[in-house]
Protein backbone atom coordinates (compact mmCIF):
# COMPACT_ATOMS: atom_id res chain seq x y z
CA UNK A 1 0.00 0.00 0.00
CA UNK A 2 1.31 3.26 -0.54
CA UNK A 3 2.02 5.57 2.15
CA UNK A 4 -0.23 8.14 3.67
CA UNK A 5 0.84 11.73 3.10
CA UNK A 6 -1.95 14.34 4.52
CA UNK A 7 -1.73 17.82 2.23
CA UNK A 8 -3.03 20.74 4.23
CA UNK A 9 -4.01 22.40 0.68
CA UNK A 10 -3.55 22.57 -2.81
CA UNK A 11 -0.03 23.65 -3.95
CA UNK A 12 1.13 23.72 -7.83
CA UNK A 13 -0.93 21.78 -9.58
CA UNK A 14 1.66 19.65 -11.72
CA UNK A 15 3.55 18.35 -8.54
CA UNK A 16 0.46 18.43 -6.42
CA UNK A 17 -0.50 15.38 -9.43
CA UNK A 18 2.81 13.95 -9.13
CA UNK A 19 2.74 13.83 -4.72
CA UNK A 20 -0.73 12.40 -5.84
CA UNK A 21 0.21 9.50 -8.29
CA UNK A 22 3.03 8.45 -5.67
CA UNK A 23 1.28 8.46 -2.28
CA UNK A 24 -2.16 7.85 -0.79
CA UNK A 25 -2.70 11.83 -0.53
CA UNK A 26 -5.69 13.00 2.00
CA UNK A 27 -6.61 16.31 0.87
CA UNK A 28 -7.41 17.96 4.35
CA UNK A 29 -9.37 21.27 3.34
CA UNK A 30 -11.80 19.22 1.16
CA UNK A 31 -12.37 16.88 4.76
CA UNK A 32 -16.06 17.69 5.62
CA UNK A 33 -15.38 16.16 9.25
CA UNK A 34 -11.40 16.83 9.89
CA UNK A 35 -11.19 15.60 13.09
CA UNK A 36 -12.73 12.00 11.86
CA UNK A 37 -10.08 12.21 8.97
CA UNK A 38 -7.14 12.60 11.46
CA UNK A 39 -8.26 10.35 13.86
CA UNK A 40 -8.24 7.67 11.04
CA UNK A 41 -4.97 8.93 10.00
CA UNK A 42 -3.67 8.40 13.58
CA UNK A 43 -1.65 5.41 13.42
CA UNK A 44 -0.12 5.68 10.12
CA UNK A 45 0.30 9.18 8.35
CA UNK A 46 4.06 10.16 8.67
CA UNK A 47 4.23 12.96 6.00
CA UNK A 48 2.30 16.25 5.78
CA UNK A 49 2.87 18.51 2.97
CA UNK A 50 1.33 22.27 3.12
CA UNK A 51 2.23 25.30 1.50
CA UNK A 52 4.30 28.80 3.65
CA UNK A 53 0.41 30.68 3.71
CA UNK A 54 -1.31 27.64 5.47
CA UNK A 55 1.00 26.44 7.41
CA UNK A 56 -0.30 23.59 9.80
CA UNK A 57 -1.60 24.09 13.29
CA UNK A 58 0.01 22.28 16.00
CA UNK A 59 -2.89 20.72 16.64
CA UNK A 60 -3.12 18.91 13.34
CA UNK A 61 0.38 17.75 14.06
CA UNK A 62 -0.58 17.09 17.70
CA UNK A 63 -3.63 14.57 16.48
CA UNK A 64 -0.59 12.84 14.11
CA UNK A 65 1.55 10.43 16.69
CA UNK A 66 3.71 9.15 13.88
CA UNK A 67 4.15 12.31 11.85
CA UNK A 68 8.17 12.67 11.16
CA UNK A 69 8.07 15.20 8.75
CA UNK A 70 6.53 18.42 7.55
CA UNK A 71 7.59 19.97 4.16
CA UNK A 72 6.75 22.82 3.18
CA UNK A 73 6.38 24.21 -0.68
CA UNK A 74 7.92 27.68 0.39
CA UNK A 75 11.10 29.16 1.93
CA UNK A 76 9.09 30.78 4.35
CA UNK A 77 7.86 28.31 7.35
CA UNK A 78 6.55 30.80 9.30
CA UNK A 79 3.10 29.42 9.59
CA UNK A 80 4.93 26.44 11.01
CA UNK A 81 5.87 26.01 14.73
CA UNK A 82 9.30 24.81 13.95
CA UNK A 83 10.89 24.29 17.26
CA UNK A 84 7.60 22.86 18.51
CA UNK A 85 7.51 20.46 15.91
CA UNK A 86 11.94 19.50 16.12
CA UNK A 87 10.95 19.35 20.37
CA UNK A 88 8.72 16.76 18.98
CA UNK A 89 10.78 14.88 16.30
CA UNK A 90 9.03 16.84 13.90
CA UNK A 91 11.40 17.82 10.88
CA UNK A 92 10.48 20.54 8.68
CA UNK A 93 12.04 21.30 5.23
CA UNK A 94 11.29 24.16 2.93
CA UNK A 95 12.46 25.05 -0.68
CA UNK A 96 14.94 27.80 -0.40
CA UNK A 97 16.97 29.14 -3.45
CA UNK A 98 15.04 28.16 -6.08
CA UNK A 99 12.63 30.95 -5.77
CA UNK A 100 15.30 33.91 -4.80
CA UNK A 101 15.82 35.46 -8.24
CA UNK A 102 12.20 35.60 -9.50
CA UNK A 103 11.05 37.26 -6.13
CA UNK A 104 14.12 39.88 -6.50
CA UNK A 105 12.61 40.65 -10.09
CA UNK A 106 9.21 41.08 -8.48
CA UNK A 107 10.55 43.62 -5.71
CA UNK A 108 12.35 45.45 -8.65
CA UNK A 109 9.19 45.40 -10.88
CA UNK A 110 7.14 46.88 -8.00
CA UNK A 111 9.75 49.41 -7.34
CA UNK A 112 9.96 50.95 -10.60
CA UNK A 113 6.07 50.32 -11.08
CA UNK A 114 5.33 52.43 -7.92
CA UNK A 115 8.16 55.18 -8.95
CA UNK A 116 7.32 55.62 -12.43
CA UNK A 117 3.70 54.91 -12.15
CA UNK A 118 3.45 52.24 -14.95
CA UNK A 119 -0.11 50.77 -13.74
CA UNK A 120 -1.56 54.43 -13.78
CA UNK A 121 0.61 54.86 -16.84
CA UNK A 122 -1.56 52.05 -18.81
CA UNK A 123 -4.66 53.55 -17.94
CA UNK A 124 -4.19 56.95 -18.68
CA UNK A 125 -3.47 55.41 -22.75
CA UNK A 126 -5.87 53.23 -22.43
CA UNK A 127 -8.97 55.83 -21.02
CA UNK A 128 -8.12 57.86 -23.85
CA UNK A 129 -6.86 60.68 -21.38
CA UNK A 130 -3.41 61.01 -23.29
CA UNK A 131 -5.32 62.57 -26.49
CA UNK A 132 -6.12 65.39 -23.81
CA UNK A 133 -2.84 66.32 -22.58
CA UNK A 134 0.34 64.37 -21.21
CA UNK A 135 0.51 62.72 -18.02
CA UNK A 136 2.22 64.14 -15.42
CA UNK A 137 5.90 63.62 -14.32
CA UNK A 138 6.93 61.07 -12.67
CA UNK A 139 10.22 60.06 -9.69
CA UNK A 140 13.51 58.86 -10.91
CA UNK A 141 15.00 55.19 -9.02
CA UNK A 142 18.66 56.96 -10.19
CA UNK A 143 20.52 57.94 -7.72
CA UNK A 144 17.95 57.08 -5.16
CA UNK A 145 19.58 55.65 -1.59
CA UNK A 146 17.48 52.58 -1.35
CA UNK A 147 17.41 50.17 2.51
CA UNK A 148 16.57 46.67 2.47
CA UNK A 149 15.08 45.33 5.60
CA UNK A 150 16.71 41.55 5.82
CA UNK A 151 20.20 40.87 3.75
CA UNK A 152 19.58 37.30 3.32
CA UNK A 153 19.55 35.31 -0.25
CA UNK A 154 16.15 37.45 -1.86
CA UNK A 155 17.69 40.80 0.04
CA UNK A 156 21.03 40.32 -1.35
CA UNK A 157 19.59 39.64 -5.15
CA UNK A 158 17.91 42.36 -4.30
CA UNK A 159 20.77 44.64 -4.05
CA UNK A 160 22.54 43.41 -7.21
CA UNK A 161 19.92 44.42 -8.98
CA UNK A 162 19.13 48.17 -7.20
CA UNK A 163 22.90 48.76 -8.15
CA UNK A 164 22.18 48.34 -12.31
CA UNK A 165 20.29 51.59 -10.94
CA UNK A 166 22.96 53.93 -9.53
CA UNK A 167 21.78 53.23 -6.53
CA UNK A 168 23.20 54.28 -3.01
CA UNK A 169 22.61 50.77 -0.50
CA UNK A 170 21.65 50.41 3.01
CA UNK A 171 20.99 47.41 4.89
CA UNK A 172 19.59 46.63 8.12
CA UNK A 173 19.63 42.99 9.54
CA UNK A 174 20.05 41.62 13.21
CA UNK A 175 23.99 41.55 12.73
CA UNK A 176 25.89 43.60 9.96
CA UNK A 177 27.69 41.04 7.27
CA UNK A 178 31.18 41.17 7.54
CA UNK A 179 31.10 40.93 3.22
CA UNK A 180 28.42 43.29 2.54
CA UNK A 181 30.39 47.46 1.59
CA UNK A 182 26.98 48.78 1.57
CA UNK A 183 25.87 50.97 5.12
CA UNK A 184 24.58 48.98 7.59
CA UNK A 185 22.03 50.54 10.34
CA UNK A 186 21.38 48.39 13.47
CA UNK A 187 17.59 50.00 14.08
CA UNK A 188 15.27 49.91 10.95
CA UNK A 189 13.87 53.71 11.83
CA UNK A 190 17.31 55.00 11.27
CA UNK A 191 17.16 52.83 7.63
CA UNK A 192 14.36 54.37 6.87
CA UNK A 193 15.19 57.93 8.22
CA UNK A 194 18.35 57.87 5.85
CA UNK A 195 16.49 55.79 2.81
CA UNK A 196 14.33 57.42 -0.27
CA UNK A 197 12.98 53.85 -0.31
CA UNK A 198 12.58 50.90 1.84
CA UNK A 199 12.17 46.74 0.72
CA UNK A 200 10.99 44.34 3.15
CA UNK A 201 13.10 41.30 2.22
CA UNK A 202 13.20 39.54 6.03
CA UNK A 203 11.87 36.85 6.98
CA UNK A 204 8.30 36.23 8.65
CA UNK A 205 7.12 35.49 12.10
CA UNK A 206 6.92 36.52 15.54
CA UNK A 207 9.97 37.60 15.17
CA UNK A 208 9.52 40.75 13.01
CA UNK A 209 6.05 40.61 13.11
CA UNK A 210 5.11 44.37 12.80
CA UNK A 211 9.39 45.60 12.27
CA UNK A 212 8.34 48.05 9.67
CA UNK A 213 6.37 50.10 12.51
CA UNK A 214 4.39 53.65 12.30
CA UNK A 215 7.66 55.06 13.70
CA UNK A 216 9.78 53.64 10.46
CA UNK A 217 6.99 54.23 7.59
CA UNK A 218 6.98 58.22 9.40
CA UNK A 219 10.80 57.87 8.96
CA UNK A 220 10.74 57.12 5.15
CA UNK A 221 8.80 60.24 4.74
CA UNK A 222 6.34 61.93 2.07
CA UNK A 223 8.68 61.33 -0.60
CA UNK A 224 9.31 57.75 0.28
CA UNK A 225 8.56 54.40 -1.26
CA UNK A 226 7.98 51.29 0.50
CA UNK A 227 8.22 47.80 -0.63
CA UNK A 228 6.96 44.38 0.58
CA UNK A 229 7.85 40.89 -0.81
CA UNK A 230 8.53 39.80 2.48
CA UNK A 231 5.41 39.03 4.60
CA UNK A 232 1.99 40.87 5.56
CA UNK A 233 3.18 40.11 8.90
CA UNK A 234 6.15 42.34 8.94
CA UNK A 235 4.08 45.62 8.50
CA UNK A 236 1.81 47.64 10.75
CA UNK A 237 -0.81 47.12 7.52
CA UNK A 238 -3.45 49.92 9.38
CA UNK A 239 -0.74 52.13 9.98
CA UNK A 240 0.43 51.59 6.34
CA UNK A 241 -2.68 52.58 5.00
CA UNK A 242 -3.17 55.68 6.87
CA UNK A 243 -0.05 57.00 6.49
CA UNK A 244 -0.31 56.38 2.56
CA UNK A 245 -3.68 58.07 2.55
CA UNK A 246 -2.55 60.98 4.51
CA UNK A 247 0.34 61.75 2.37
CA UNK A 248 2.49 61.28 5.07
CA UNK A 249 3.89 58.58 2.90
CA UNK A 250 4.48 59.15 -0.44
CA UNK A 251 4.18 55.27 -2.45
CA UNK A 252 4.15 51.61 -1.70
CA UNK A 253 4.21 48.23 -3.81
CA UNK A 254 2.94 45.66 -1.85
CA UNK A 255 3.01 41.47 -3.13
CA UNK A 256 1.69 40.54 0.60
CA UNK A 257 -0.79 41.31 3.04
CA UNK A 258 -1.40 40.85 6.87
CA UNK A 259 -4.84 38.51 5.64
CA UNK A 260 -4.72 37.32 2.55
CA UNK A 261 -6.51 37.30 -0.10
CA UNK A 262 -8.58 40.42 1.67
CA UNK A 263 -7.00 43.72 1.29
CA UNK A 264 -8.16 46.25 3.34
CA UNK A 265 -10.34 48.26 1.23
CA UNK A 266 -8.91 51.87 2.44
CA UNK A 267 -5.38 50.61 0.74
CA UNK A 268 -7.40 49.34 -2.94
CA UNK A 269 -9.11 52.91 -2.97
CA UNK A 270 -5.66 54.35 -2.93
CA UNK A 271 -3.72 55.80 -6.54
CA UNK A 272 -0.09 56.10 -4.86
CA UNK A 273 -0.17 51.45 -4.22
CA UNK A 274 0.50 49.27 -6.50
CA UNK A 275 -0.94 45.51 -5.41
CA UNK A 276 0.37 42.27 -6.41
CA UNK A 277 -1.44 38.93 -5.42
CA UNK A 278 1.61 37.33 -3.71
CA UNK A 279 2.92 36.58 -6.58
CA UNK A 280 6.75 37.26 -6.49
CA UNK A 281 7.32 33.24 -6.71
CA UNK A 282 4.74 32.88 -9.05
CA UNK A 283 6.19 31.64 -12.49
CA UNK A 284 5.80 28.09 -14.17
CA UNK A 285 10.06 27.31 -13.39
CA UNK A 286 9.89 28.36 -10.02
CA UNK A 287 6.66 26.71 -9.16
CA UNK A 288 8.10 23.48 -10.55
CA UNK A 289 11.69 23.50 -9.03
CA UNK A 290 9.52 24.40 -5.60
CA UNK A 291 7.28 21.72 -6.10
CA UNK A 292 10.56 19.32 -6.80
CA UNK A 293 11.65 19.64 -3.80
CA UNK A 294 8.63 18.76 -1.85
CA UNK A 295 8.79 15.64 -3.88
CA UNK A 296 12.48 14.78 -3.12
CA UNK A 297 12.29 15.83 0.48
CA UNK A 298 9.26 13.06 0.97
CA UNK A 299 11.17 10.37 -0.93
CA UNK A 300 13.73 11.09 0.90
CA UNK A 301 12.21 10.64 4.14
CA UNK A 302 10.00 7.36 2.77
CA UNK A 303 13.45 6.08 1.87
CA UNK A 304 15.71 6.71 4.90
CA UNK A 305 17.72 9.39 3.49
CA UNK A 306 18.74 12.42 5.01
CA UNK A 307 16.29 15.12 3.38
CA UNK A 308 17.44 17.61 1.47
CA UNK A 309 16.37 21.34 2.71
CA UNK A 310 15.91 20.42 6.79
CA UNK A 311 15.22 23.92 8.41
Amino acid sequence: MKPDVLLMGQFFEPKQRELEERYRVHRYWEAADKAALLASLAERCEVIVTTGGRGVENEVMQALPQLRLVSCFAVGVDAVDVEWARARNIAVTNTPEVLTEDVADMALALLLATIRRIPYGDRFVREGQWLKGSMALTSSLQGKRVGILGLGRIGSAIAQRCLGFNTVLGYSDPFPKADVGYEYFADPVELATWADVLIAACPGGPATKGLVSRAVLTALGPQGVFVNIARGSVVDEPALTELLGSGALGRAGLDVFADEPRVPSALLALENVVLQPHQASATVPTRTAMGQIVLDNVAAYFAGKPLITQV
